[in-house]
């Protein structure tokens, strides 16, 4: 833990931190950049946090679960919660005021909360899990688009597929757009989908095109990210007019940071837990990597599709001998367990804030709580974007 300290000043220091993260201060106008120069970021300055409780009732359900941000178009803000049903209650999203000043403090607000619908119009059940809600993003139009994981069972009642769904800001089914089938639910042993490490990621670019991607690796294409290996993801690029895939790419994952103690409950893990387009083919990535007694370390990474970038559409398998070149990656920012004074809890969501009075702009992180109580909290991270 040590070493990602010293790692993580050192590159402070030398101005390396965040020296990419930025075509945000023309993709957050709507602009293409992708033809423009990079506009150099000295560092990101931490504004402040904000935690609601585990536990927390909003209207006699629980809050939390927050898997996806993103700011709607009057400056509040979308966020999703991953309650499956059969849980806490019924899938739901909600609207958010956060607000704060330069220098803080940060303060959350719940406004409302809404549940998602399915084609015939009802709400999914309270009672059972068939849908797994992990991301969320405003529409150009103004709808919302969301994704689930689905819900791996061996049953016909059980197993739910993975989607990518338009729906109104009142919960209204639009439209599902149309996957590539690899990522569906086959056995969970030799091909496609593993449970629970599907659609955590999910954005929108200036272009309209929105980009879909699972958390770790399908089983075709390797192994799970473990301590001495990384792993690769599939990161779609959807047509919004057509509602189907036009492009895939390969996201290369790191092997995971930091090791669990002997003896801990579960292994560690790594994965792509969000990304924020600020071009129409470049993005800030979050990796969210987690040991268990030791906590969370959250990495941001520069990450593009460039000329070069191989559309593996028609590549069955990403693993082994499989020739292809992923999406560039740089890190941008690397925060250990302890982050300034902020722990760092299971970060899942990444979207632009609102501009300070001094013109800079601002990034905001949530974390999933897991509906954990004692240990993590509902937790929101702001962060200033400091320019050269």
């Amino acid at each position: 833990m040590d070493f990602a300290l010293n790692s993580f000043w050192r590159r402070l220091a030398t101005g390396f931190t965040l020296a990419a993260l930025t075509a945000a201060l023309v993709a957050c106008g709507g602009n293409d950049d992708d033809n423009a120069s990079e506009s150099r970021v000295a560092s990101l300055k931490l504004v402040g946090a904000a935690s609601i409780p585990t536990g927390t009732l909003f209207e006699g359900v629980e809050l939390g679960g927050i898997s996806g941000l993103d700011q709607a178009s009057d400056g509040s803000y979308w966020a999703i919660s991953d309650d499956r049903g059969g849980e806490r209650g019924t899938p739901r999203f909600y609207n958010l005021s956060i607000d704060y000043a330069a220098t803080g403090p940060v303060t959350v607000k719940v406004n409302r909360q809404t549940f998602m619908q399915r084609e015939d119009g009802t709400s999914f059940p309270a009672s059972a899990r068939t849908v797994d809600p992990e991301a969320i993003r405003l529409a150009p139009n103004g709808n919302l688009y969301w994704s689930s994981e689905g819900n791996w069972g061996t049953t016909v009642t059980t197993l739910f597929q993975p989607f990518v769904r338009e729906m109104t800001t009142s919960g209204k089914f639009v439209r599902e757009f149309k996957l590539p089938t690899i990522y569906n639910y086959a056995d969970t042993t030799t091909t496609g989908a593993r449970s629970n490490k599907l659609f955590e990621a999910l954005t929108v670019a200036p272009d309209g095109t929105v980009f879909v991607a699972n958390e770790d690796a399908l089983i075709q294409d390797g192994p799970l990210t473990t301590v001495q290996a990384g792993s690769v993801v599939r990161v779609t690029a959807l047509d919004p007019a057509t509602g189907s895939a036009n492009a895939q790419y390969a996201y290369q994952l790191p092997k995971i940071p930091v090791d669990a103690p002997a003896g801990a409950p579960f292994g560690p893990d790594n994965g792509l837990s969000d990304f924020l387009a600020i071009g129409n083919k470049k993005f800030i990535a979050v990796e969210r990597a987690f040991a268990s007694g030791i906590g969370n370390t959250i990495r941001l990474v520069l990450t593009e599709i460039t000329d070069s970038t191989t559309n593996v559409s028609n590549m069955a398998s990403l693993a082994g001998a499989a020739t292809h070149t992923p999406m560039t990656r740089k890190l941008l920012l690397e925060m250990p367990i302890n982050y300034q004074g902020v722990k760092l809890d299971n970060i899942e969501a990444i979207t632009w804030g609102k501009t300070l009075p001094n013109g800079h702009r601002t990034i905001v992180l949530a974390a999933d709580n897991n509906f954990t109580a004692n240990t993590q909290a509902n937790q929101f991270i702001v962060f200033e974007v400091i320019p050269d």
